[in-house]
């Protein structure tokens, strides 16, 4: 199956931008208007983003995760199985493992099956493959996918659960909308080192480096004032959990989606549309409800000068951010990505 488009690894110059401007544009609305990665309709976002469309609701797949707590027997419910609130469920890192149980150690063969089409059904069929293959790679010395961990708060089918898989570079979350106003059931990590610890400045065969690229389509679309809001200097770093507190209305940075035109509005959607490609339909849609509940014109989105591979204008990181949303997409050294979207921080 075809990828979306990407930008190819060679990031033109302002004005070869400028002069392919009018086209990539048309190319981006129509593809927007069919991809079905648009806002959910009747709100304030339908005078933003104007070629919306309602997206259809699939059927959940959470009922795997009962399946697997069915299946588990007295010990492994007592290394991987909390109460709902257990404050264990809201942390988050880059490379960690929530509990001490490994698939290819803890769990029968039926049972890492089951695991992994929890994980699978997470993402859209087309980036399921690139997705597994990533966490694989980027494991593949202590056991690849079977290294990761995984652990139940709640009891799946009788009122709030949720199922969360940790390892290096990957945290997902499983919830069957137990948490109210939050995507994904609370923050999730995604990253990829491909070829190296230290990649270039092209990141070759990284899985997530078509974001950056989209994101420098972007910026390349802006004009002097709004570079200047949008370029800072330095990220928010990375600190576990305290990577993705969120900011509320006061405390934002960067370019805010309000002084954007109605053009660079379709290419920033566009930007979204695909942070949020990798994943499953339902929690692409609540992803874009709780922003349009926030309001897109709060959102900023901001790069980041003095950390950039290559000293180009293809900036290795950099963020959106709103009153209740991170996605933070640090590409130095390598990819690393944190994700929290509510509704009220």
């Amino acid at each position: 199956m075809s990828l979306p488009h990407r930008p190819s690894p060679q990031q033109p110059g302002r004005r070869q931008f400028l002069a392919a401007s009018g086209s990539a544009l048309l190319a981006t609305a129509s593809g927007l208007a069919t991809s079905g990665l648009v806002l959910p309709g009747n709100s304030a976002a339908t005078a933003f983003f104007p070629e919306r469309q309602k997206l259809s609701l699939p059927v959940d797949s959470e009922t795997l995760v009962q399946q697997l707590f069915s299946s588990l027997s007295e010990a492994q419910r007592k290394t991987i199985c909390f109460d709902f609130e257990n404050p264990l469920r809201r942390q988050i890192d880059a490379n960690w493992h929530i509990t001490p149980a490994r698939i290819n150690k803890d769990f029968s063969g039926e049972q890492q099956d089951l695991i992994k089409q929890i994980f699978r059904q997470l993402h859209s069929e087309e980036y399921a493959d690139k997705v597994l293959a990533q966490v694989e790679h980027d494991s593949v010395d202590v056991g690849g996918f079977g290294n990761c961990s995984v652990a139940l708060f709640g009891q799946p089918g009788s009122g709030k659960f949720e199922f969360v898989l940790t390892g290096r570079h990957v945290t997902r979350r499983c919830d069957g909308d137990s948490s109210s106003g939050t995507a994904f059931g609370g923050p999730i990590f995604y990253g990829h080192a491909a070829e190296s610890f230290d990649e270039t400045a092209a990141h070759p065969g990284n899985a997530y480096w078509f974001q950056a690229q989209r994101a420098g389509e972007l910026f390349q679309a802006l004009d002097g004032r709004q570079r200047k809001l949008a370029l800072l200097d330095h990220s928010r770093g990375e600190s576990g959990s305290e990577t993705v507190k969120l900011a509320g209305r006061d405390q934002l940075r960067g370019l805010p989606f309000s002084e954007l035109s109605a053009d660079q509005k379709r290419l920033a959607q566009g930007v979204l549309n695909d942070l949020l490609a990798p994943f499953r339909e339902a929690d692409r849609r609540e992803s874009l409800a709780l922003i349009d509940k926030q309001g897109w014109e709060q959102l900023h989105i901001s790069w980041y000068a003095q950390e950039n591979i290559g000293d180009d204008e293809l900036y290795d990181v950099w963020q959106i951010e709103g009153p209740a949303l991170i996605w933070y997409f640090r590409g130095k050294p390598h990819v690393h990505t944190w994700v929290h979207v509510k509704d009220q921080a």
